[in-house]
């Protein structure tokens, strides 16, 4: 059993992954802003525990005393796909979260290394590796990023992990999951590639939210899988994806 921190536990893949991590044994702590009744369910459960906060709010000492149980951290935000969501404050929510934890990790001096799992999108680029995209994908993008404000969020916050914690940290190893269009889909087998192998705009595959939640919970359990995957940002395909 391993202990896993939960960030955006509430949202449509955030719930399924508090809810696979129990189903696999596992101890839960999720920072939830308000009471949910999706979450409700694992209140009475001796694995769960659950943290009344806002997470942009949160400081280092605060979060630590939860944060030095945990063997990982899964961060699984999203901005509301309201006006306010997309404009307002915390425009950078994901990026603000990942900081945290970096900060919170390094400062208790831990001997082991802790997970850090960032739910993006496929939409992000890693741009530690030569990523080939179309022309009307990278236009697309540049588009998005200038007006949709969450996007660049998920892109910095990436970049938190790429370049601030890197390859070589003593306390932390990561991985950025990247999904194409979610849906809401039965679980079905996935695969994972180093870069996407659609155009992530036009030609989109699906990702179905519970994959992302399995993908999160096996790279937990499953030290080869996550050993292929450290450090990089896997895109997620429902295995029925695959451009024809």
């Amino acid at each position: 059993m391993k202990t896993v921190l939960v960030l955006g536990g509430t949202g449509a893949t955030g719930r399924l992954v508090v809810q696979n991590l129990l189903e696999q044994g596992h101890k839960v702590i999720a920072i939830v802003r308000r009471e949910h009744e999706c979450l409700q369910p694992y209140t009475q459960m001796e694995n769960y525990q659950q943290i009344i906060a806002s997470i942009s709010e949160m400081k280092v000492e605060t979060l630590m005393p939860h944060m030095n149980k945990c063997d990982a951290v899964m961060i699984c935000l999203g901005h509301n796909l309201t006006f306010n969501g997309i404009y307002k404050e915390p425009r950078k929510l994901v990026t603000g979260a990942v900081q945290l934890c970096k900060q919170t990790i390094e400062q208790l001096q831990t001997t082991k290394k802790i997970k850090v799992m960032l739910m993006v999108s496929s939409g992000v680029s890693n741009r530690d590796i030569q990523e080939s995209a179309p022309v009307s994908q990278r236009l697309a993008v540049g588009l998005i990023r200038t007006l949709l404000p969450p996007h660049a969020d998920n892109e910095q916050a990436a970049d938190v992990l790429r370049v601030e914690v890197g390859q070589e940290h003593d306390q932390i190893e990561w991985v950025a999951v990247r999904p194409d269009a979610l849906t809401n889909d039965m679980e079905h087998a996935y695969d994972m590639y180093i870069s996407p192998i659609r155009n992530v705009i036009f030609n989109s595959g699906k990702t179905s939210r519970m994959n992302v939640a399995r993908v999160m919970t096996d790279m937990l359990d499953d030290d080869l899988l996550w050993s292929n995957w450290r450090g990089q940002m896997p895109v997620v395909y429902d295995n029925m994806a695959a451009p024809s």
